[in-house]
């Protein structure tokens, strides 16, 4: 019991797993099984279900008939007989619900304490001219525990029961029994041919191994091997549950072709690092690098040139704000003036998502790989304002100049203030020269008056440290363009993380999921 209920767990798995990828006609008979053996596993325990299964003119109510001691079953010439399932019952008590579920009306109650717990069906003939029987037949030889064919000296061959029940029951054996009936019909030395026979076209059917009886209605001690099979069937109580556990054989032999590819848990690491470089083409990432590089080089020279030209470096357009980029790091996202990817970006990103697709793809059954490639294209049309918006989201960190620009740039105040000091002090000296009038001392800076010290001195530290403060601001712009493209690059991984990587993994992880649940119901792993 502990291993069916495993296996009918890991059912649930696979419906779970497979609605809505798998069609819907591969997996209804897992789901009619997973709903009819929950509910023969609910009913009595103590019972065992066995139908009598036949042809027109196998003669099964007859045997029928012997069996439960009684004219249960009506046998007749005329054909079809049988068109309504009978039931014997030896020991009815705890049977109603059984019967209910199975929907039996006719039910015989067997006195005898021989077979205690069977239920023995006769069942309409399975090749009636009469839809409603082969129905009935169809309907009933899913739900019951052992399953004894009756077939007939003449018609044992026939491919109608060959064709329709046996071969489709291949993995049933252990729950099937095959019965030549009517074997005092056939010459003594004529008896064991035709048995070999009926286990020939048997093991051709994949049934090789399953009990073949010779048994006659009308012969005294013609069905005693019949009773003795059924009596074993009955005191073991584990009929039932050798039906649901060939049934998980079936449904899993059915759906063994879609998950006969390799197990696999997400894309190829390199068709994803293909892909996030195609989005970051395409998401304008080199043009924003280089434009921080720009803005980057753009600020420091605005903040650390020459207070008196620094107006006219802040009168060019910066980089950044051209692209909507400049909002700082708590500023809401919005989207930016990037160009729109050229056609070539564009096939490249659609190259790209093919290449990932097809190779997370390779190899897997139908209908995974159409699956796995709508999957990496279900978010395509919102790749672009995905990408647009996680770019413009990106802290540029150009709203935290480096320190050294503010003392750069006090430093270049002091020396303007200097060069002015000294350059209105020489224009003082020149005004009194005008005037003759008398010029005061001035004082010497080795072989050079100070104010011309201060002017020239002023002037030329300044324009000094401009040049050096602008070779600084290119270095440090080339490292904030590496460290921006580094979280430009980040953040269009994630959204090709989740926009196509997750949803690929995804149907990766459902198609694992359902290989394992697979796996789980073969009864032999």
């Amino acid at each position: 019991m502990t291993e069916v209920a495993a296996r009918l767990r890991a059912l649930d798995r696979v419906l779970e797993a497979g609605t809505g990828r798998i069609d819907e006609a591969r997996l209804d008979p897992a789901r009619r099984l997973a709903r009819r053996a929950g509910e023969r596993l609910r009913l009595s325990g103590a019972h065992t279900v066995v139908a009598l299964a036949g042809a027109t003119g196998s003669g099964k109510s007859s045997l029928f008939n012997a069996l439960a001691g009684a004219e249960v079953s009506t046998v007749g010439v005329r054909r079809p007989t049988t068109g309504v399932a009978h039931a014997a019952v030896w020991g009815a008590d705890g049977a109603g619900p059984l019967l209910d579920w199975l929907d039996i009306p006719r039910r015989h109650h067997v006195p005898s304490a021989d077979l205690p717990g069977l239920v023995l069906l006769d069942l309409p003939d399975h090749d009636s001219t009469v839809v409603a029987h082969r129905l009935e037949v169809d309907r009933l030889v899913a739900l019951v525990d052992v399953l004894v064919w009756v077939l007939d000296p003449q018609k044992y061959a026939d491919a109608a029961v060959h064709d329709r029940y046996l071969r489709p029951l291949a993995r049933h054996g252990e729950v099937m029994v095959v019965v030549l009936n009517q074997v005092d019909r056939l010459p003594p030395g004529q008896v064991d041919t035709a048995l070999a026979d009926v286990r020939r076209l048997l093991a051709d059917d994949g049934l090789d191994g399953v009990p073949v009886l010779g048994v006659s209605a009308v012969t005294p001690g013609g069905r005693d091997e019949l009773r003795a099979v059924l009596t074993g069937a009955v005191a073991a109580h584990r009929a039932a549950l050798r039906r649901v556990s060939a049934d998980l054989d079936t449904v899993a032999a059915d759906l063994a072709d879609v998950v006969a590819g390799p197990a696999r848990a997400e894309p190829d690491a390199r068709t994803v690092a293909d892909l996030d470089a195609a989005l970051r083409a395409a998401a304008g990432v080199p043009a924003v690098g280089a434009a921080v590089e720009r803005a980057s080089v753009h600020r420091a020279t605005a903040a650390t040139g020459w207070p008196l030209t620094r107006h006219l470096r802040r009168l060019r357009p910066d980089p950044l704000r051209r692209l909507h980029l400049d909002r700082g790091a708590d500023a809401p996202v919005a989207r930016t003036s990037l160009p729109q990817p050229s056609a070539v970006e564009r096939s490249r990103v659609d190259i790209a998502l093919r290449a990932l697709s097809d190779e997370a793809a390779a190899g897997l059954p139908d209908p995974w790989p159409g699956a796995v490639r709508a999957a990496a294209r279900s978010h395509e049309d919102d790749l672009p304002d995905a990408l647009d918006r996680a770019v413009a989201g990106t802290d540029l960190g150009l709203d935290r100049p480096p320190r050294w620009w503010r003392a750069a740039g006090l430093a270049q105040t002091l020396l303007a203030v200097l060069a002015v000091a000294g350059g209105v002090w020489l224009a003082g000296l020149y005004l009194l020269t005008l005037l003759r009038l008398p010029e005061p001392p001035t004082p010497m800076v080795g072989p050079v008056p100070l104010p011309t010290a201060l002017l020239l001195g002023g002037l030329l530290a300044g324009l000094l440290l401009a040049l050096v403060a602008r070779g600084l601001a290119g270095i440090g712009a080339r490292r904030r363009r590496a460290r921006v493209q580094r979280r430009l690059d980040d953040a269009v991984a994630r959204v090709a993380g989740d926009l196509v990587v997750a949803p690929v993994t995804a149907e990766l992880a459902a198609y694992g999921a359902l290989r394992d649940a697979v796996a789980g119901l073969d009864g032999r792993r």
